[in-house]
């Protein structure tokens, strides 16, 4: 599947192709292939496995100094690291062993214990060559493959959206009892996002991602009359001039 035939490009960075199911059903795969997503899922590859390493050799260093001599102990150490860098635990092969043989039990030991890891090459490679790979699968079979993803994406804004709604603009819960104010409240949360994708358009535009959550966080946080230099440069790609000084207006 990962032949270089087929692929149709979506957009800079993206390509998608048709996979007939491996057991001749009904059903189709659209294989995606995300330049982006490659990076990141290398970036936490790396990331998962440099600090699994320095992990263990944490463990093999107290080992080797003998202040740690029950083997359990050094097992629930060593699977307190797997859990919690677990996207790389399986490249690793681990043993616990002493210098007469392999440990075992959870006694004290007269000797040191010893710690040594292999990395699997063959996984490693395969974590490696899926890197930026995904599926996504339907019983549409009369879509081409860019349509289908498209319809995928479509979704995931459509569950974005619903989730900015709940969490960010606290749609929900409604407390109001009156009709008129319950549709009230849904109006004033549908401008609220739609001022949010206007921002994220803006940031789009300005080079600053699609994100307008840290910008508003950054904005909200900093409310002074004259910008930190980060700020105003911020400020500046969005094309927005905050008011050299506040004023309040009152009603007559």
């Amino acid at each position: 599947m990962l032949h270089e035939q087929h692929w149709k490009h979506v957009q800079e960075g993206l390509e998608v192709k048709l996979c007939p199911s491996p057991d001749g059903s009904e059903e189709l795969f659209i294989l995606c292939r995300s330049e982006a997503r490659r990076e990141k899922e290398q970036a936490i590859h790396n990331r998962f496995v440099e600090r699994l390493n320095k992990g263990l050799h944490k463990v093999k260093k107290s080992c080797a100094s003998g202040r740690v001599k029950n083997v359990r102990l050094v097992e629930r150490r060593i699977g307190r690291l797997l859990e919690r860098y677990n996207r790389a635990s399986r490249l690793f092969d681990i043993d616990v062993s002493t210098k007469g043989g392999p440990a075992s039990g959870g006694k004290e030991l007269n000797g040191k214990l010893d710690l040594t890891w292999t990395i699997h090459d063959t996984y490693s490679d395969w974590a490696r060559l899926s890197e930026g790979y995904y599926l996504l699968r339907t019983n549409i079979k009369d879509w081409t493959p860019e349509d289908l993803w498209k319809a995928y994406i479509q979704l995931t804004e459509a569950e974005a959206a619903f989730r900015i709604h709940k969490q960010d603009l606290n749609l929900r819960p409604i407390w109001h009892q009156r009709e008129d104010r319950v549709q009230a409240h849904i109006l004033v949360c549908f401008l609220a996002y739609v001022l949010w994708k206007c921002l994220a358009q803006m940031c789009k535009q300005a080079g600053l991602g699609n994100e307008p959550r840290t910008i508003l966080e950054e904005i909200r946080l900093r409310c002074v009359s004259k910008p930190e230099q980060h700020l105003a440069i911020l400020l500046h790609k969005l094309n927005l001039k905050p008011p050299s000084r506040l004023e309040m207006k009152l009603k007559l």
